[in-house]
C-alpha cells in the first residue's frame, strides 16, 4: 500500500509552489515518489468553470434531455442540453437551494465516459435534437476526477460562482512508496515535517500543537469505560474518548474529496474523520458504537479489555468474514467477547450505523512484530495494520483521538466528555545518543561545522546540546534511530546527497577478505555453463507431496522437515530436503516446449536439528540432464541416443577436474529414487560427496515426466567447495614420446571399475600416467556373475623415452595385485 498525498493537503502544513521539484528533493533524501498525478490536467482556465444552475425546463423533442441555464460568474450565462437524471429531477420547478455544477465551454477537452479505453474529444458546437447546447454540464468521470457517470457532478455551496475548476478542484498528487519501517512517514503531517527540513520553509504545526496544549482531564478509570491491558508486551498504551450526541451523515465535500485523492474512498462522517485522521497524523483510530457496547454490558460498565486471543476463539470482522484465531493474535474485547482484532480491523458486532449517537473512540498503540504477524496469517492487510507494523509513535494516541473528537464535534454534531481515558502502561524513553563532528565528517567526506549539523538535526525535530561531542536526544516519532551512524544518515539527507562530491578514499584500506563460498559458487557456475548447462532456481519453499514423490520405499517422515507456522499456500508449507523435486518440476514444465534440457542449481537445503530452533542450513548443486546427446545432429530425433548416466557422468568429472578436486572414489549407490544399477555415489576423503544416477521410471512418472531417461546429480556444495585447490601446480608436459598399451581383466560383478582403477594407477607408479577405461564386457566366455573390464594404460617418461623393458615390469606388477587384492585375472 502506497502513500498519497495531495499537494493542496500537504499546504495546510507547508506552502509548495512546484510539486515536480519538490518530488526531486524528497526522492533524493529517500522518500522514494513514484509518480506524481496531477488532477485537472485538461483543465483549461479559460474552458473550465464554477457555474450555478438557474433554471431547468425540459427539452422540447426529447423525453430524457433537459434545458438547463447557468450562470458562470460576471453575468455570463448560457443554456446547456443535459441529459442527466439528477438536474431532470428540477425541471420547471423552484430550485430549492443553490446547485453548483462543474461547466466545461466550446473548445474543452473532455474524458470519453462511453469509451472502454482511455480516449479525450475535444467539445464543438452543435445542436441536440434542435436545440443548440452552449456547453456541457460535467459528471465526474469526464473530469477524471472519479469513474461516477450516474449524473452531473455535484459541487459544495460554497464553490464560488465563476472560479476556474482548475483552480478550484485542481490538484497534484504524490504517490510515495515508502519502504522500511519510517511509520512516521505516512502520514500527511510527517512529509510536511520532511519538506521543511529538506526546503527550508515554515512548518506550520498548529493542528497538533493546539491538541497538546488542550486542558482535559486524564484518568486511567474513566467513568464511562473499564479500561484493562492484560498483554501489556503487546499493547503499550490504550486512549479512550466519549463522544456523545452524534449524528451519522455524510463527511463535508472537501473532506471527501482529500480522502478520494488519498485513495480511500467516503462513507461516513464519523468513519471518514477516523481515516483522515489517521492519513494526516499517522495514528490509526477505530470508533465503536458506545450504545451496543453497553447493552453487551448489561447492567455493569461497559468495558474494553486488551487480551490476547484464546486458541481457536473467532470473530467476524467489519468485511463479513468469519476468522479463526491462535492465542498470539491481540483482540480488542469487552466483558462478553472479542469486538475487534487490535491494530487490524474492527468487529462487525459493534460496527457505527445510521443510528449509532455515541461513539467510544480509540486509539491505541500495539507492538509491531505481533501486529505484523497477525495480518499476515489471517491475510487481512489493511492501512492500520500496515502502519502499525511498521511501529508507531505511543504519544501520538491523545493527539490523534483529540484531532479526531475535534472534528467528530464540528461535523457531526458530537460533544465530547471531559475526561480522556488514557492506560499508558510503559512510557517510552528518551534515547539520547552521543555524535562527534569528527565521525560525521570522516563517514561523509564533507567538511561540515558543528553547528550545521546542530541545525540540520533541529529541522528534523531532534533536541541537540552543543559540545566537542553532541548529545542529541531523538524525538520520540523517530524510532528509527538507534546509533551515530543513524544520525550521520540524517545529516547526509539534509544536506543533499545530490550536492556530495566525489572525493578519494583518505583512510586505510581495509583488510580484504576472500568469500571462499562465493568465489567457489561463482567458480561451479561458470564451469557448468562453460558445459553447456543453464541455471535455473526454483522454490526453496515446497509441497510436502513433491517430497513424497521422490521416495518409493518409505512413507514421508513429516519431523525430518522444517515447516512454516504461517506458509502462504498450502502448496508451500515446508523448507526443502533436497534440490530434486524443484529441478525435476522445472523439467516437467519446460519439456511442453522443448526436448532436451541441461540445467544446475545451486541452493541451500534445511534440515533440522535436534534440540534447536534454526536449521542446518547447508548449500547443495543439482544438475540434471535429459534428451537427445546431440542437440545439432542430423539424425532424426527418435533415432537418436538420449543423454544418460555417462553424460551426466562425464559433466561431473568435468566440474570436478575444473576444481581440481582430487582423490574421488566412485563406487555403486543404493538411492530410493534412482534407477537400480544406474547409482553411483561419490566418495571424497571417505565421505559421500553426492549422488549421481537415474530417476527410477516410476518417480519420473509421479512427476508426470516423458518416458526418457533424467540423469540427476546431487552434491554437497560446501564439501566440494572445502577441497577446492584455488592454487595448484600446474604439471609440465612431456617431450618423450609415451608407451600404449591395453589391459583386461575378469572381475567378480560386485568389484566397482573406479576401485579397479585406482588400484591399477597405484601400482602403476610415477610411470603411468593415465588409466582409462574402454569396455565392459559381459558373457559366457567371462564366467557367470563376472564381468571383464578393459582399460587403456598410457606410459610416460619426463626424462627419456620408454622402452618395453621399462613397461613389462610394472605390467606385471599391476597383474600381480590386482590378483591378490581383487582376485582378478588377466584376459588374453
Amino acid at each position: 500500500m502506497g502513500l498519497r498525498v495531495p499537494i493542496s493537503w500537504l499546504n495546510d502544513f507547508v506552502t509548495t509552489s512546484d510539486p515536480e521539484a519538490l518530488a526531486e528533493r524528497l526522492t533524493l533524501a529517500g522518500l522514494e515518489i513514484e509518480m506524481l498525478e496531477t488532477i485537472g490536467q485538461l483543465w483549461e482556465e479559460n474552458l473550465f468553470y464554477v457555474a450555478e444552475v438557474l433554471e431547468v425546463s425540459p427539452h422540447p423533442q426529447a423525453d430524457r434531455l433537459s434545458l438547463v441555464k447557468v450562470s458562470y460568474g460576471n453575468d455570463a450565462s448560457l443554456v446547456a442540453v443535459c441529459g442527466a437524471p439528477n438536474l431532470r429531477a428540477y425541471e420547471n420547478k423552484a430550485i430549492p437551494s443553490a446547485i453548483k455544477v462543474p461547466l466545461a465551454l466550446q473548445g474543452a477537452t473532455l474524458i470519453d465516459a462511453y469509451s472502454e479505453e482511455p480516449k479525450t474529444f475535444k467539445l464543438k458546437a452543435g445542436k441536440i435534437r434542435g436545440i443548440v447546447s452552449e456547453g456541457v454540464l460535467c459528471s465526474a468521470k469526464e473530469l477524471g476526477v472519479s469513474d461516477d457517470h450516474e449524473g452531473v457532478m455535484i459541487l459544495p455551496e460554497e464553490a464560488p460562482v465563476g472560479e476556474s475548476l482548475q483552480k478550484y478542484l485542481g490538484d497534484t498528487i504524490l504517490h510515495f512508496d515508502i519502504k522500511g519501517g519510517f511509520s512516521h512517514l505516512l502520514a500527511v503531517f510527517g512529509i510536511a515535517r520532511e519538506t521543511a527540513a529538506l526546503t527550508g520553509v515554515p512548518f506550520k504545526q498548529d493542528v497538533v500543537t493546539d491538541l497538546q496544549n488542550q486542558a482535559h482531564e486524564i484518568s486511567d478509570a474513566p467513568p464511562f469505560l473499564e479500561l484493562k491491558i492484560e498483554d501489556p508486551h503487546f499493547c503499550s498504551r490504550y486512549s479512550a474518548l466519549l463522544i456523545e450526541g452524534v449524528t451519522v451523515g455524510p463527511s463535508p465535500y472537501w473532506m471527501q474529496q482529500r480522502l478520494l485523492r488519498a485513495g480511500m474512498r467516503p462513507i461516513s462522517n464519523i468513519v471518514d474523520i477516523t481515516n483522515y485522521v489517521m492519513l494526516e497524523i499517522g495514528q490509526p483510530l477505530h470508533a465503536f458504537d458506545y450504545d451496543l457496547l453497553k447493552e453487551r454490558a448489561g447492567e455493569n460498565q461497559p468495558a474494553i479489555i486488551v487480551r490476547c486471543a484464546k486458541d481457536g476463539e473467532k470473530i467476524t470482522t467489519l468485511d463479513g468474514v468469519e476468522h479463526t484465531l491462535d492465542d498470539q493474535m491481540l483482540l480488542i474485547t469487552d466483558t462478553k467477547s472479542s469486538v475487534a482484532i487490535a491494530g487490524v480491523m474492527g468487529g462487525a458486532e459493534t460496527e457505527v450505523s445510521e443510528k449509532t449517537t455515541r461513539i467510544l473512540l480509540e486509539s491505541a498503540n500495539f507492538e509491531f512484530l505481533n501486529n505484523r504477524r497477525t495480518s499476515q496469517i489471517l491475510k487481512l492487510r489493511t492501512e492500520a495494520s500496515e502502519r502499525f507494523g511498521k511501529r508507531i509513535d505511543p504519544e501520538l494516541t491523545m493527539i490523534a483521538a483529540s484531532r479526531a473528537a475535534q472534528l467528530m464535534v464540528e461535523y457531526a454534531g458530537g460533544k465530547l466528555h471531559p475526561v480522556y481515558g488514557d492506560l499508558y502502561l510503559h512510557k517510552k524513553e528518551v534515547v539520547s545518543i552521543e555524535l562527534d563532528p569528527v565521525y560525521v565528517r570522516r563517514l561523509l567526506g564533507i567538511d561540515l561545522k558543528p553547528q550545521e549539523m546542530i541545525e540540520m538535526l533541529e529541522r528534523l525535530e531532534f533536541s541537540v546540546i552543543p559540545g566537542e561531542k553532541l548529545m542529541v536526544s531523538v524525538p520520540s516519532h523517530r524510532m528509527d534511530i538507534q546509533i551515530a551512524a543513524d544520525l550521520v544518515e540524517e545529516v547526509a539527507r539534509v544536506y543533499g546527497y545530490n550536492r556530495m562530491q566525489g572525493t578519494l578514499m583518505n583512510d586505510e584500506l581495509p583488510k580484504f577478505h576472500l568469500n571462499t563460498k562465493l568465489t567457489g559458487t561463482q567458480k561451479v557456475q561458470d564451469i557448468l555453463v562453460e558445459l553447456g548447462l543453464d541455471e535455473i532456481i526454483s522454490y526453496s519453499i515446497i509441497d510436502l507431496k513433491d517430497e513424497a514423490a521422490l521416495n518409493l520405499e518409505k512413507s514421508m517422515d513429516q519431523s525430518q522437515y522444517v515447516g512454516l507456522k504461517n506458509p502462504l499456500s498450502a502448496e508451500r508449507t515446508h523448507l526443502r530436503r533436497s534440490l530434486v523435486p524443484g529441478v525435476l518440476s522445472t523439467a516437467q514444465r519446460n519439456l511442453r516446449t522443448q526436448d532436451r534440457m541441461l540445467v544446475f542449481e545451486i541452493g541451500n537445503i534445511y534440515l533440522p536439528l535436534k534440540n534447536e530452533i534454526l536449521p542446518d542450513e547447508c548449500s547443495s548443486l543439482c544438475i540434471l540432464m535429459t534428451g537427445n546427446s546431440n542437440q545439432d545432429s542430423w539424425i532424426h530425433a527418435e533415432n537418436q541416443e538420449k543423454m544418460d548416466f555417462y553424460n551426466l557422468k562425464g559433466v561431473v568429472d568435468a566440474l570436478l577436474m575444473g576444481l581440481h578436486v582430487e582423490d574421488v572414489i566412485w563406487q555403486k549407490g543404493k538411492g530410493a529414487s534412482y534407477h537400480p544399477g544406474r547409482c553411483a555415489e561419490i566418495l571424497l576423503d571417505g565421505q559421500v560427496l553426492g549422488t549421481v544416477g537415474e530417476i527410477h521410471p516410476k518417480i519420473a512418472q509421479r512427476f508426470e515426466l516423458p518416458e526418457q531417461p533424467f540423469a540427476v546429480a546431487e552434491l554437497d556444495m560446501d564439501r566440494l567447495l572445502t577441497h577446492w585447490e584455488q592454487n595448484y601446480e600446474v604439471e609440465p608436459l612431456s617431450v618423450y614420446t609415451p608407451i600404449y598399451e591395453d589391459l583386461a581383466f575378469v572381475v567378480e560383478e560386485s568389484v566397482p571399475a573406479g576401485e579397479v582403477e585406482s588400484l591399477i594407477l597405484k601400482v602403476g607408479g610415477k610411470l603411468l600416467e593415465k588409466a582409462r577405461l574402454f569396455d565392459v564386457f559381459r558373457g559366457e566366455q567371462v564366467g557367470k556373475n563376472k564381468k571383464s573390464l578393459a582399460y587403456a594404460l598410457t606410459y610416460q617418461s619426463y626424462d627419456r623415452t620408454l622402452t618395453d623393458q621399462d613397461v613389462e615390469p610394472i605390467r606385471k606388477k599391476i597383474v600381480k595385485q590386482m590378483k591378490q587384492k581383487l582376485n582378478a585375472e588377466l584376459r588374453v
